[in-house]
């Protein structure tokens, strides 16, 4: 699997934009998809996740965007979402989309879990 991340960009605090993942194959659907980012000098933090449709499909998001950011996926299109709305400066970070197989329930935040992964898009909050 391929990733292709795309999106981001550069944004005043309080706006939105929306980040995209297209995945190549035809085998989208059976990947759990997620969404992490990273800032300088700083670990790789788990942003959102959307599960396989086997998996059900549930969305998980991290502490520090609930209620401000939606994951989605499109299977039709091989592409996976991120609705960034209410954008602050922390948010500021290089954004990666992930693919993994079979990834349980409990593992759904953890990168490793994740055996694909694309660039990276950044993404810049300014206040």
């Amino acid at each position: 699997v391929q990733l292709q991340a795309s999106g981001g960009g550069l944004a005043q605090a309080g706006a939105s934009l929306r980040l995209s993942c297209a995945a190549s194959g035809n085998t989208f659907s059976r990947y759990s998809m997620g969404w992490f980012r990273q800032a300088p000098g700083r670990d790789r933090e788990f942003v959102a996740a959307i599960r396989s449709s086997a998996g059900g499909g549930s969305t998980h998001y991290g502490d520090s965007v609930k209620g401000r950011f939606s994951i989605s996926r499109d299977n039709r299109k091989n592409t996976a979402y991120l609705q960034m709305n209410g954008l602050k400066p922390e948010d500021t970070a290089l954004y990666y989309c992930a693919a993994g197989g079979g990834v349980i329930l409990s593992a759904i935040r953890t990168p490793t879990a994740y055996g694909y992964w694309g660039q990276g898009t950044l993404v810049t909050v300014s206040s």
